[in-house]
């Protein structure tokens, strides 16, 4: 006989059917029998006129079928596909359509849910890419602030320098004013002690004039040099001596004069300066304060900024994360609950991870201009 396996039947013809079918390559639909394998046992047997037998058994069978193959090797071959024919019975045929559809369902569904999250894995990316410019868009402002704040400690560094100079003329400036004050103080004693003597040698004159009149009133006309001439001849010396000697006290004293007026020039402009060099000193330290509020002011924006930057990529790394372990769970073949369960978290997250970037959003776009660049505040100051 001639055999062919046909789904779960085993068809049998006439020898010759063999030449037809290896010719035709295809088989007749009359054969001389058919056996169902459907819940059939088949296994190797040995029978001494056939070595090669194989057996075919079923619980509804009289008997039993006994084939032989003609050597070992198709033996092997032909209980192999026997025994994967027998399994090919109407109720593992309903059981295989009724699978083939399940799993086709959830291989529409999950295809669905694919598609959904990979539709949601694009708007996350693109809110990521975002997220990343922003970043950029911070580490560039903390450069410029970085570069701004070292600015800063450089003028405050030259306005201290300058405060200091400042503080030395002034102590300089203290120092002349302290002096020309003794001066003043000298050349004051001074006059008033010139213009005492101018004084008495004025008595002394007026008297001595007038011991000189009554000389000349009680003398009689000269006739020839006498003691009281040269009385008289004396006391013109004297008086002479005395008005030179007044005249050169007078030149003193408006020198002491011309020196006190000259000091107290000099001690006004030294007032002046002084005056001068206070309001500098004052104006400096006035823009030394607001400079050190702001220097303040500026370490506080950068330390909340640092802060906000630090929270953002510990949010951007766990968005990463997630999205790392969803594509794994998306791209993996074998699915379980535990990984669905992961995956709902992971999209939970990612979930809030964008709502609390749209609340953000929205809260920076309602803030107003002044608010919103407040970094650039100290620039226009």
């Amino acid at each position: 006989r001639f055999f062919i396996i046909k789904e779960s039947f085993l068809l049998y013809y006439a020898e010759s059917e063999k030449k037809s079918f290896e010719s035709n390559k295809y088989f007749n639909i009359h054969p001389k029998g058919v056996i169902p394998l459907g819940g059939c046992i088949v296994e190797p047997k040995e029978e001494s006129n056939m070595p090669y037998a194989i057996k075919i058994s079923h619980e509804d069978f009289h008997g039993n079928i006994v084939l032989a193959a003609e050597s070992e090797f198709e033996q092997a071959q032909w209980l192999e596909m026997l025994q994967e024919s027998g399994k090919v019975t109407w109720k593992n045929a309903q059981l295989g359509e009724a699978m083939i559809e399940s799993l086709e369902a959830q291989g529409l569904q999950l295809a669905k849910e694919k598609q959904e999250y990979l539709d949601k894995l694009m708007e996350e990316t693109e809110e990521l890419c975002l997220q990343r410019e922003q970043k950029e868009e911070l580490e560039r402002l903390n450069q410029v602030l970085e570069a701004e704040k070292h600015q800063f400690e450089e003028v405050v560094r030259e306005l201290r320098l300058e405060q200091e100079q400042i503080r030395r003329e002034l102590e300089l400036t203290a120092r002349s004013l302290k002096g020309v004050e003794e001066e003043k103080k000298e050349l004051r004693s001074l006059t008033q002690s010139l213009q005492k003597t101018l004084e008495e040698l004025s008595l002394e004159k007026q008297q001595m004039l007038e011991v000189l009149e009554e000389n000349e009133s009680q003398l009689p006309p000269p006739t020839s040099p006498s003691k009281e001439q040269s009385t008289i001849w004396g006391l013109h010396c004297s008086l002479q001596q005395i008005e030179e000697k007044m005249q050169q006290l007078l030149e003193e004293k408006l020198l002491a004069e011309k020196r006190m007026k000259e000091n107290e020039e000099r001690s006004r402009a030294l007032e002046e300066e002084r005056e001068f060099y206070s309001s500098q000193s004052q104006a400096l330290q006035n823009s030394l304060s607001e400079l050190t509020a702001e220097k303040q002011q500026t370490e506080r924006d950068l330390k909340a900024e640092v802060k906000v930057r630090m929270d953002l990529e510990k949010r951007l790394r766990e968005a990463e994360e997630a999205l790392q372990s969803l594509e794994q769970g998306l791209n993996s073949l074998d699915c379980n609950k535990e990984k669905e369960e992961k995956m709902k978290a992971d999209v939970s997250n990612l979930r809030k991870f964008f709502e609390e970037c749209i609340r953000n959003a929205e809260l920076e776009a309602k803030m107003p201009v002044i608010m919103k660049n407040s970094v650039y505040i100290h620039k226009a100051a």
